[in-house]
């Protein structure tokens, strides 16, 4: 369709030129074929650069003809082209909503703000198939040059919620800009599929409890969470990784994951896993080594014997693995 629309439109103007340039150098006295071609572009384009030539009183009525003929073809041919941009973007979007119909067991994440790009960008690094609301002209456009699929619309509205296929999806997140936007939408998307599982936002500790009588199934406070994480990293720099686990009531437990050097630990040399009781004696869990090649082995044997020259990967409270450093040499 765009094509015909272009065609038309060189149609159109070459013919508008041919006749301008035709008539200019009929009813000029002596002018040349460039002059009358120039004299008609710079009417249809009312630059004003001036005549090549003085206009005898039926050249200057020609021209007022002209300038109307390029004025009204340039109306109608971008009239036409709006209509065209809005098939256009019809038939995208009717594609799209095709696409997620056909969408089944996926996930949901509702509102592409600082949150939603991150969940979607790992959805997507993960292979999952999943959907995005979002209402922002200029987010969609962000979304549509990640090639995700979307539901434009707000989220708030029970039939954007249909149109995602909320009743099929097997996980729904909920990251809108308030906690009020969230707590609604957790409540409607409740309505619409028990069964999902329901992971919302909330900004304020008192929202927890209130998204939680929704039926939401995990809560999210990125700043508490946020700042966990920060006070980890600055009260024990050592630590390669923490995971915050939060219980059913709400309450936070840090664990962290260090790498120690088995050199440290010559009490351990030669014994196997089991023996060192790391889980009895310190609630420690080694999850992985790391020889002295660099090879990683995940989630050794009791059996497995520890080396001095080796590299283990434990797993536990913060305060239990600072008690096991004590140990170190």
């Amino acid at each position: 369709m765009q094509l015909q629309t272009r065609l038309r439109f060189l149609i159109y103007f070459g013919s508008v030129i041919f006749i301008g340039s035709f008539g200019f150098y009929s009813l000029g006295k002596d002018w040349s074929v460039l002059e009358s071609v120039y004299m008609t572009i710079i009417t249809l384009s009312t630059v004003g650069f001036g005549e090549t030539q003085p206009l005898t009183d039926a050249g200057k009525i020609w021209a007022i003809v002209v300038i109307l003929f390029g004025v009204t073809g340039v109306a109608y041919l971008f009239s036409e082209y709006s209509k065209e941009l809005f098939r256009l973007d019809l038939y995208r979007r009717n594609k799209m909503l095709k696409s997620v119909k056909r969408l089944h067991d996926h996930y949901i994440i509702c509102g592409y703000g600082r949150m939603g790009a991150v969940i979607a960008k790992e959805m997507h690094e993960k292979k999952q198939h999943f959907v995005v609301v979002e209402f922002n002209p200029e987010k969609i456009r962000k979304i549509e040059e990640c090639g995700f699929l979307y539901v434009e619309g707000d989220a708030t509205l029970e039939e954007t919620l249909i149109e995602a296929g909320v009743e099929k999806a097997k996980g729904i997140v909920v990251v809108l800009n308030t906690d009020q936007d969230n707590l609604f939408v957790s409540m409607s998307i409740r309505t619409l599929n028990s069964d999902a599982f329901l992971v919302s936002r909330c900004s304020v500790n008192d929202t927890s409890s209130k998204l939680r009588r929704a039926g939401v199934d995990k809560i999210v406070n990125p700043y508490v969470t946020g700042g966990h994480k920060m006070s980890e990293l600055l009260l024990s720099p050592q630590l390669e990784d923490s995971v915050t686990i939060t219980t059913p009531q709400q309450t936070s437990i840090d664990y962290g994951i260090d790498e120690i050097q088995m050199s440290e630990l010559d009490q351990f040399d030669g014994m196997m896993v089991k023996d060192c009781r790391l889980r009895e004696d310190y609630e420690l869990l080694i999850v992985g080594i790391i020889d002295a090649k660099g090879d990683v082995k995940v989630n050794p044997s009791s059996d497995q014997v520890l080396h001095r020259d080796q590299t283990i990967m434990v797993i536990g409270k913060k305060e239990n693995l600072d008690r096991l450093k004590e140990l170190m040499n």
